[in-house]
């Protein structure tokens, strides 16, 4: 049972990074758009973007009612990085480390 704990808590920390790294992307995405690097009437750009966008903007969503654009920057995927980087050290292994303590035989990690 402690195997498929330490698979959970592998697959959660993995979707976490996985989440950063799309933020990340769809950041990179937005700045070669608004430089004209990129344009989105080429379709595979038009169809990433769309992609990168129907997933990072409701996890941007409530960040950007908290911390409104500045000077035309947006400051949200910054606190979002926060965010994720704070469960990915502290919540998640001490969530994972409290499960296993429910097992017997106490905490395995």
């Amino acid at each position: 049972m402690h195997a498929i704990l330490n698979f959970a808590e592998y697959i959660v920390q993995g979707l976490l990074g996985l989440i950063i790294w799309v933020v990340i992307a769809y950041a990179i995405l937005s700045w070669l758009i608004a430089f004209n690097v990129v344009n989105l009437r080429n379709n595979a750009v038009w169809q990433i973007s769309r992609f990168l966008e129907a997933v990072v903007r409701p996890l941007l969503r409530p960040f950007q009612r908290l911390l409104p654009p500045m000077g035309g920057m947006d400051f949200s995927p910054i606190l979002l990085f926060l965010i994720i980087g704070g469960v990915q050290r502290f919540l998640v292994p001490a969530f994972f480390a409290f499960l296993h303590s429910l097992l017997p035989g106490g905490v395995f990690i």
